[in-house]
């Protein structure tokens, strides 16, 4: 356990030292309102689906299939889940508010914040299965989570929400595994460049938001911190039992406990931002999520590691 909690805390300084940057980049005017939108777009276009395609890049393997296919599954359940007590429990709240508490209770950091500790600790299967984990809750992001940003009376068809990066990476990704193809050099490695920016970008996004937010308004919000408790704490307890109970252990139980107990996704700010919702408010559980992990993933983590 205190080898999770100090490759942990790591993590998760280096994150706050990336926000850091952003702040300052804000607060000089060196990233502006138009600059961040640029830049989420080339987060949500380019950099999401080549994530999604390196980490499926590796030699096909009958069991590794399996295990691959058991693992979505899981993952699917687990968002599934999370999107059904969001929706119960944000009835109350204003539309724009309720996008961001509902996308930041279902919406983990499972991306830059999970993959590098899975890496970690488990070494490539950890990867992998994480993998799979980002690979739905991509599918989720571009449905479920367009939906809810754009509100009810948005008049985009079922067909354009479905096609999208974010759902297209994943299908490339795993044709490639499925075939076993490894890509040419010439274009395996823009992919892995590309792919690289998923923890910096967003991190900066989140800077920038961060400098020009009203916090004493956001940290105030008891909402908030109900979506925090469930995205750090109750829900990643109710993934390790559910996933105990269903006879899942080893390196898959333990990666995806990694990937649900992570902090609020960075991707809630860029939604917030794209949409036109509130960026204090998503800015505030985003960077107050983060901090927390600091403490909750390192003890839910060890917690998975000992049970399994």
């Amino acid at each position: 356990m205190l080898s999770s909690f100090l490759t942990v805390g790591e993590q998760v300084l280096i994150l706050f030292v990336l926000i850091a940057v952003g702040f300052i980049c804000g607060k000089t005017k060196l990233i502006t309102e138009a600059g961040s939108k640029v830049m989420a777009d080339i987060v949500f276009y380019f950099v999401t689906p080549c994530v999604i395609i390196s980490a499926f890049q590796r030699e096909f393997d009958v069991t590794m299939l399996i295990k691959l296919l058991v693992s979505a599954f899981a993952s699917a359940v687990i968002l599934f889940f999370s999107v059904l007590v969001a929706q119960v429990l944000y009835k109350s709240q204003s539309h724009s508010r309720a996008c961001i508490l509902k996308f930041a209770t279902v919406f983990s950091n499972c991306g830059y914040m999970s993959l590098p500790l899975q890496q970690a600790l488990l070494g490539d299967d950890g990867v992998f299965y994480g993998a799979s984990f980002v690979a739905i809750f991509n599918i989720f992001v571009w449905s479920y989570g367009i939906i809810t940003m754009k509100g009810n009376n948005d008049k985009a068809s079922g067909m354009k929400i479905l096609i999208n990066p974010g759902i297209i990476g994943t299908l490339v990704g795993v044709v490639l595994f499925l075939c076993s193809v490894e890509l040419p050099r010439v274009i395996a490695q823009p992919i892995n460049y590309l792919a690289a920016l998923n923890s910096p970008v967003p991190m900066l996004i989140i800077g920038f938001y961060l400098a020009n937010a009203n916090l004493k308004k956001a940290f105030t919000d008891v909402w908030s911190y109900i979506s925090m408790a469930l995205r750090l704490v109750v829900l990643p307890l109710i993934t390790l039992l559910l996933l105990l109970l269903c006879g899942i252990k080893g390196p898959m139980l333990v990666s995806l406990v990694i990937s649900v107990s992570s902090p609020v996704a960075a991707i809630t700010t860029m939604m917030s931002a794209k949409y036109g919702h509130d960026t204090e408010l998503s800015v505030s559980i985003v960077s107050a999520s983060t901090l927390l992990s600091l403490v909750t993933m390192p003890l839910i983590v060890g917690l998975a590691g000992y049970l399994s």
